[in-house]
């Protein structure tokens, strides 16, 4: 509970000199939420309660999302604090990575990890997943759009038949989904590029920097340690002694629980023997002392929902998700 987290906050705020702004987003399987234009608004809200400090601490747990609303957030954050830290409990990926090249210092825990910013792209027009609410769309890996196309141009040598490659892929991926992906991919590399010239001077680290991070070899789920991110990337990278890192763990612990982070989402086992349940699930937070806490909340009611089987095949069940309420709560306590 948020209430339960308040001394906590507080201290972590003596010990580091600053304020604290928490940002988690959660990565339950079907639950994903990701860092956007939404989290600006809450950022600004907090921000104008906390006001101009000397350093603010955003502690931070992600696995992504746009990188354009992340570069908001960076310049958001230095308008409020002369020091920007982030504290990385355990993975900061994607959109999340980039927050952490604009910072002044990167606090990391030796579990957490930075990743490479392939950005996806969730789309109304997205495929959608097989079994899933409509609603529901599978996210477009930038990357992997353009490990694809290099993949045709590797092993295809005729233009026909890349061509006609890049039909098969226009066919299962939208022409708009596959527009938005080429813009994130020159966007993405353009912000990472900027952040990195804050610190550094050298282009050619730069660029292989920017590469590192963004390119288009890269694996979405590899992901880089403290030593790395010093080293590699030059962040400025220092670690927890172990009374802030004790604070790091039961705070991180605490959120795990609300939001049920190390919980698969099975509805079969949440129905059991009933028929229909109702649920409520915190799928991402934003907190501060002063500005209390809101969380995106999904609240519905699911039900068991024969599906369509070939003819003279056994039936199949699977779940009706009959969402009721889709948004951001404010609580104060």
């Amino acid at each position: 509970m948020y209430k339960d987290r308040i001394a906590l906050y507080q201290q972590i705020e003596q010990a580091r000199k600053s304020r604290l702004l928490v940002c988690v987003t959660g990565d339950r399987p079907q639950l994903e939420t990701h860092i956007n234009h939404d989290f600006v608004n809450l950022f600004t809200r907090h921000l104008d309660l906390i006001g101009d400090v000397e350093r603010i601490s955003l502690f931070l747990y992600t696995q992504g999302g746009d990188p354009l609303s992340a570069w908001s957030l960076v310049n958001l954050l230095r308008q409020y604090g002369r020091k920007l830290e982030i504290i990385v409990p355990a993975k900061a990926h994607s959109a999340g990575t980039l927050l952490c090249v604009g910072a002044d210092e990167v606090l990391m825990t030796r579990q957490a990890t930075l990743g490479v910013t392939d950005t996806a792209i969730n789309h109304p027009l997205s495929p959608g997943i097989p079994g899933a609410p409509p609603h529901i769309r599978f996210p477009v890996g930038v990357e992997s759009v353009y490990g694809f196309l290099e993949l045709s141009r590797e092993f295809l040598s005729e233009s026909a038949d890349r061509a006609q490659a890049f039909g098969m892929l226009a066919r299962s991926v939208h022409p708009l989904v596959l527009g938005q992906a080429f813009r994130a991919h020159t966007h993405v590399r353009i912000l990472m590029r900027k952040l990195l010239s804050r610190r550094m001077t050298d282009e050619k680290k730069i660029e292989d920097a920017v590469e590192y991070l963004c390119g288009q070899s890269s694996i979405h789920t590899f992901t880089i340690d403290r030593t790395e991110a010093a080293g590699q990337l030059g962040l400025p990278v220092t670690e927890p002694d172990p009374k802030l890192y004790e604070l790091i763990k039961r705070v991180f612990d605490g959120i795990g629980f609300d939001m049920e982070l190390g919980t698969p989402f099975n509805p079969f086992i949440m129905l059991g023997a009933d028929s229909t349940c109702d649920y409520s699930f915190q799928r991402a937070l934003v907190e501060s002392v002063e500005g209390g806490s809101d969380a995106f909340v999904s609240e519905g009611k699911l039900g068991r929902q024969q599906m369509p089987s070939p003819p003279g095949a056994p039936p199949q069940m699977g779940f009706a998700d009959m969402r009721a309420f889709e948004g951001w709560r404010h609580r104060s306590n």
